[in-house]
């Protein structure tokens, strides 16, 4: 790690806490780029899971016990 980012870490540590939860949002988004060829390929999969859907080969399941099946 460079002294650079050493200094940021130490600066931001000294933030109050709204400020660096917003300053860790604007990092993550930063390294949050699309793509392309990824974003094709889910398309792609969402769009051959809604056709199984709809041939009946695959069957919807209620949110409730989705969410039921990874509380603790």
């Amino acid at each position: 790690m460079s002294n650079e980012a050493k200094t940021l870490i130490e600066q931001a540590r000294a933030l109050a806490p709204e400020d660096r939860i917003a300053l860790v949002e604007d990092v993550l988004d930063s390294l949050d780029r699309a793509d392309p060829d990824i974003d094709r390929l889910w398309a792609r999969e969402a769009n051959d899971r809604v056709d199984a859907y709809r041939r009946g080969e695959l069957a919807a399941k209620d949110l409730s016990d989705v969410v039921a099946k990874y509380r603790p």
